[in-house]
């Protein structure tokens, strides 16, 4: 199977961790190109119902015609961030039996180089998810600061070098304005010391992820939708999240964390206050894709998925 071949990351897990009930409701907040979609579908019943979101309009207009025509699913183009809007505009706010969100950009999103996502493919420098929402990444990078510009790519890169590409970008802008993937692209590998090049990833990989997040304001997204799903989902709802990079992760984990332990003040007691009893439960431990599913699908290499449950 081809590395860039659509194809659902952590797909059996995903559909055990959600405990489809055949007459359940289900939203599937990052619709990409459908592949979760299709297999929760294939187990509901005639009274089940699943809602989709996506804010990128390929996505939407790209929906298989099996998934647009079947009458228990709808297709939202929307934000994740107004999950809870989204879903009380419906009646379903506390309603919602399992809740799946696979994070990050699409295989489709990275093939298409007019999408501007990929160092790999020469394309306009744009980056955005809904292209018709806000500044293109060539835009951001034409005016930020180079301070700011060194803390996003340490902060949402995790880039160890970012001071020294910070710094070779603005000077190259200063001359040429850095409008094309492919030009940032080889700022970047030549702002990084030799010794780091030819490794596993490419070294523009952590900043362009950086960029890409602050364009599309992910980490806020993530945030807002985690935080709502508490008031989406209903008791014994589940939550499936789908993470591909470390500050995701950690933002899924505290949140889990957090939303499951009693007060310091009442942990480890045998009576604790029912507005104390906290809202969800963690289960299982965190999931990573087997050898074998990373052979045929390499996207599945840095997926985590956590999954809890909503249990007040």
């Amino acid at each position: 199977m081809s590395s860039n071949e659509h194809v659902p990351v952590l797909l059996g897990p995903v559909l055990e961790g959600l405990n489809i009930r055949e007459n359940g409701v289900y939203v599937d907040g990052t619709f990409g190109r459908g592949g979760h979609s299709s297999a929760i579908l294939g187990l509901l019943g005639d009274n089940g119902r699943l809602i989709a979101i996506d804010r990128d309009p390929q996505a939407i207009a790209s929906a298989p015609r099996a998934l647009t025509e079947d009458s228990r699913f709808e297709l939202i183009r929307s934000e994740i961030a107004d999950l809870e809007k989204t879903m009380g505009s419906r009646d379903l706010s506390g309603n919602v039996d399992g809740l799946l969100l696979d994070l990050g950009v699409s295989s489709p999103q990275l093939d298409e180089a007019s999408r501007g996502f990929s160092f790999l493919r020469d394309g306009p420098l744009d980056m955005r998810m809904d292209p018709e929402k806000g500044g293109a990444a060539a835009d951001w990078l034409a005016s930020v600061e180079e301070q700011e510009l060194r803390r996003i790519l340490k902060q949402y890169g995790e880039e160890a070098h970012a001071r020294r590409v910070a710094r070779a970008i603005i000077a190259m802008r200063e001359n040429t304005p850095i409008v094309r993937t492919t030009q940032l692209a080889e700022v970047v590998a030549a702002a990084v010391p030799a010794k780091t090049r030819g490794k596993r990833k490419h070294p523009a990989t952590k900043t362009f992820q950086a960029i890409r997040i602050v364009i599309n304001d992910e980490l806020s997204q993530l945030e807002a939708a985690l935080e709502q799903s508490l008031r989406v989902l209903k008791k014994g709802g589940r939550l499936c999240v789908i993470s591909f990079h470390s500050l995701e992760d950690r933002i899924v984990k505290r949140f889990v964390r957090d939303h499951s332990r009693e007060p310091e003040q009442y942990r480890g007691m045998p009576n604790i206050p029912v507005e104390f009893i906290p809202p969800l439960k963690t289960i299982g431990k965190l999931i990573t894709a087997t050898d074998e599913e990373i052979a045929g699908n390499v996207r599945a290499r840095s997926a985590r998925l956590r999954i809890a449950e909503r249990v007040t």
